[in-house]
């Protein structure tokens, strides 16, 4: 049995003191990744820098000794490697060009220029070789629909509804959209695992507010797709869903065998979890980020309600969504105290 404390609550095991770490946590908030961030240039200058990659990746266990690392990339990659030029607009987000809504299919790489995210691969292997035994290191991608929604309209959407119309609308565009996202994140996620990841997880982002059926068709089943197609090839790999805004259909995630752990956002009632999910999966998350902000006793009250909710069942500590980039370091400090009293 693997002696990393993340692991082992993967495979199902109630871990005491209960494995953390946070979305977010390379970066954003802390002084030493701003001072990397201005050397490297641009964002995803940074992102294709290995060796700052790597750097950037390894400074918050520096600081506060988490149980796991998630490499520093971007789920904007995917795009990239698609075709699409992508970029950042300081203080308003990504763009990408051309939007698939006006261009369709035939403005994408057929097929997929995976050459393209190699420093990735590279950042992998050189964060698993600095990285002691016990500490897990975490590959990641954003799943199909969330990725997807950027790819549409060549930037994030505020507003999910016309996303869901658009599918109404063209049917046949989204779902041949997710069919060459799911394919070349298949591909990534299996060379970031190739190369020294412990672990993955999916960020689905955008699952929040959609339908049902539509929740299912383009949310569930392409995220499951990728985790059948990785456990085939990597079957001890464990693999992680975060299908933020899924409320009571979180249920239907944790029926599926491929997927390890259940992320839960901001939102989702801890008690509800503990009832619905924990006797199948693993559970990862739930804390506000924003609490970190505020900090003191109303966060170190929360966290150890949260782990006292699910004392006794396979769970890890995160976030219900990542660091904002105002969080005091000092909030993060006392948070991993609590965390491990």
């Amino acid at each position: 049995m693997t002696d990393q404390p993340l692991l082992k609550a993967l495979a199902g095991q109630a871990v005491e003191p209960v494995p953390c770490w946070f979305m977010r946590q390379a970066g954003r908030f802390l002084p030493e990744y701003r001072k990397i961030r201005q050397e490297a240039g641009s964002f995803l200058d940074l992102c294709y820098n290995p060796e700052l990659a790597s750097e950037v990746t390894l400074q918050p266990l520096r600081r506060f000794d988490m149980d796991a690392a998630i490499v520093f990339a971007d789920i904007l990659l995917i795009p990239q490697a698609l075709g699409m030029k992508v970029w950042f607009e300081q203080g308003e987000g990504p763009r990408l060009a051309p939007p698939v809504e006006q261009a369709g299919m035939t403005a994408l790489s057929e097929p997929a220029n995976m050459s393209l995210l190699q420093p990735v691969y590279e950042t992998v292997k050189k964060t698993r070789q600095a990285l002691t035994p016990e500490k897990s290191l975490i590959g990641f991608a954003g799943a199909p629909w969330t990725v997807a929604t950027y790819m549409l309209r060549g930037q994030g959407s505020k507003d999910p509804a016309s996303l869901r119309a658009l599918y109404y609308q063209n049917p046949e565009l989204v779902e041949t959209l997710l069919e060459k996202i799911s394919t070349a994140t298949i591909n990534y996620l299996s060379q970031q695992i190739d190369h020294g990841a412990d672990a993955i997880q999916l960020f689905d982002s955008w699952a929040g507010g959609l339908p049902e059926t539509l929740l299912h068709r383009l949310c569930l089943e392409p995220s499951q797709k990728i985790a059948v197609a990785l456990k085939k090839k990597h079957p001890k790999t464990p693999i992680i869903i975060f299908p933020r805004g899924a409320g009571p259909s979180l249920t239907d995630y944790a029926e599926i065998p491929e997927f390890d752990a259940i992320g839960i956002d901001t939102s989702t009632p801890w008690n509800w979890v503990k009832k619905h999910i924990s006797p199948k999966k693993t559970v990862q998350g739930g804390l506000d980020p924003l609490l970190v902000v505020k900090g003191g006793e109303e966060m170190v009250s929360a966290a150890r309600k949260l782990k006292q909710v699910f004392a006794g069942s396979p769970y890890i500590f995160n976030l219900g969504h990542g660091f904002v980039p105002h969080t005091p370091p000092e909030n993060v400090a006392l948070l991993m105290q609590a965390i491990r009293q």
